[in-house]
């Protein structure tokens, strides 16, 4: 399976700037197809959704494109694909929407592994009704979250389980299926945060089990927005507040206001970007997209062992990505060194690794690194080896100084 970084990164406008980009778990740049369909949308008629002016014809095409496409990346049935603003929203209207049902004394299981977005909105959610919110630890020498950290906690009163599939942090991908079971056998919902994991990974809801899953385009070149899938069975039997007038339909009842179809545009562009980054016989997107994330599995995982090769070879570096199943995401720390002086280092020399803990506050804390976190070196697939050459040869001149 061929798979050129060179051919790729040649179609991403802001690389030609000369930055190594080490923040993509904070959201990738944007490729030329993306912008085009953005700029397509834009200069064609658009009116609100109808059948009749060409404005309506070509925003209910969008629309219909968007949930198929979003459909096709997560495994999903386009009628249970959701727009929202962002992930944190949709997951907070969620939250407050299964909550209504919730009486005090249900509980709820949030993972400290967690993008705090997938941990707030639910504690918020079960204080307001009574309910008990209950922590699944992951091991912070390890970083792994088994399934029986949740598995323990479940009781008759568990209504949702919140876990990440994949930590924004330090990478661990959680065994999702196998917590799914265990979530499931107790009655309870299960809510995933595949924000990182769809970045790098192929995600099929019903692999996972997952009954709610989020993620965000712009973490794989897409526009910024949140998607939310879930079987159009399950959101028929909820009732969010929406206007009067508004469709009750699934899934437009979750979905407020006028969709913005030129972010739709884009998000459609970037899962047909993706699902032609490998060679395939395939026909079907959905499998041309699984071609896809094999061959950038395969990239990423060759680029991390070289940058692990390298890093941690450097005298006083501490990581934290040491899950046995990850992304290609380190956390890194310098003895006696602030991480944040590592990041400006890096940045006068065009190579750009945030340092923070990345709204992955209670992971941060769990890991003995308070609300300062670390140094993040998030690959993305248009990385390629000199991009790590630059980064480990200017980590170790900023050792030295």
């Amino acid at each position: 399976m061929t798979y050129d970084v060179h051919a790729l990164r040649a179609q991403f406008p802001a690389l030609r700037a000369g930055v190594a980009h080490f923040d993509g778990p904070g959201g990738t740049q944007t490729p030329t197809p993306v912008i085009e369909a953005i700029a397509g949308a834009l200069g064609s008629p658009l009116s609100v959704r109808g059948t009749v002016a060409p404005g309506e014809i070509n925003a209910e095409r969008i629309v219909g494109d968007f949930r198929g496409a979003m459909a096709d990346l997560l495994g999903a049935d386009p009628a249970g694909i959701v727009f929202g603003r962002s992930a944190t929203q949709l997951t907070y209207d969620l939250a407050r929407t299964l909550a209504a049902g919730w009486t005090a004394g249900d509980e709820v299981i949030v993972s400290r592994l967690d993008h705090d977005a997938n941990i707030r909105p639910w504690i918020q959610a079960a204080e307001r009704v009574g309910a008990v919110v209950r922590w699944a630890e992951f091991d912070p020498a390890t970083g792994e979250l088994p399934p029986e950290a949740v598995g323990t906690l479940l009781t008759p009163r568990t209504r949702l389980v919140a876990v990440t599939g994949a930590s924004n942090l330090i990478g661990t991908r959680p065994d999702i299926p196998a917590i799914a079971s265990l979530v499931h056998e107790a009655g309870a919902l299960l809510h995933v945060d595949a924000v990182h994991l769809a970045a790098h990974a192929r995600v099929d809801v019903r692999d996972l089990g997952a009954d709610f899953t989020v993620c965000s385009p712009y973490k794989f070149f897409g526009p910024h927005h949140g998607v939310l899938a879930a079987d159009p069975a399950l959101l028929a039997t909820l009732r969010p507040d929406k206007l009067a007038p508004s469709s009750d339909a699934v899934p437009e009842r979750f979905e407020l206001g006028t969709l913005p179809y030129e972010a739709l545009a884009g998000s459609i562009a970037a899962v047909d970007f993706l699902a032609g980054l490998a060679p395939s016989r395939e026909n079907g997107r959905r499998d041309r997209l699984r071609a896809a994330y094999a061959a950038i599995e395969t990239h990423e995982d060759a680029l991390r062992k070289t940058a692990e090769d390298g890093l941690y070879a450097l005298d006083g570096v501490t990581a934290y990505s040491r899950a046995a199943a990850r992304t290609p995401t380190l956390l890194l720390t310098f003895r006696d060194r602030p991480a944040v002086d590592a990041y400006h280092f890096l940045g006068t020399l065009c190579v750009h690794a945030p340092a923070g803990s990345f709204y992955a506050l209670e992971a941060s804390r769990h890991l003995g690194l308070g609300d300062t976190g670390g140094l993040r070196v998030g690959l993305s697939p248009y990385n390629h080896a000199e991009d790590v050459e630059r980064l480990v040869a200017g980590l170790a001149t900023f050792l030295k100084n």
